[in-house]
């Protein structure tokens, strides 16, 4: 199940209206009841720097007076608002610009594995790219679309 195009964007731009973006949108449920699990980060986030339960919380009472409004799931939707995580995806290059330096779990099919590597530098020209630093100072440019998971490492 997923968002129609227009809902989406809508979503997206209520949220950067209150200082948020959206950092993951996953749409569940029934046609019945649909489930709404929105991870959501300051815009201008950093390392060390999430959103709170309250900020969450805010965020959420916001968005449901607009999705009541649209009769969303005949009102019987379920909306999760949370922060990222220490674990927080990166997908477009300013995610990756902001974290750079910082430990990243990639998946790289053509590499055949996963991996803890850091980002040290972004290209968006011609296509996204970011140069990365693997295992025993192993370095290596990958276009962004050669990923097909990145998230920030947790370092215990």
């Amino acid at each position: 199940m997923s968002l129609p195009p227009d809902l989406n964007r809508e979503l997206a731009e209520r949220v950067q209206a209150l200082g948020y973006e959206v950092v993951e949108l996953k749409v569940g449920g029934t046609g019945r009841r649909p489930r709404l699990a929105l991870r959501i980060d300051h815009s201008d986030s950093g390392p060390g720097r999430g959103v709170t339960v309250d900020e969450c919380a805010a965020v959420s009472r916001a968005l449901e007076p607009w999705l009541d409004g649209l009769g969303f799931g005949g009102g019987r939707y379920m909306l999760e608002v949370s922060s990222p995580g220490l674990e927080r995806p990166l997908r477009r290059p300013e995610e990756w610009r902001r974290f750079l330096g910082e430990p990243v779990e990639v998946l790289v099919p053509s590499l055949s594995g996963r991996f803890r590597v850091r980002a040290l530098a972004i290209s968006d020209e011609p296509d996204p790219s970011v140069e990365l630093e693997f295992p025993k100072g192993v370095r290596r440019t990958l276009k962004l679309s050669e990923i097909k998971e990145a998230r920030l490492a947790f370092e215990w």
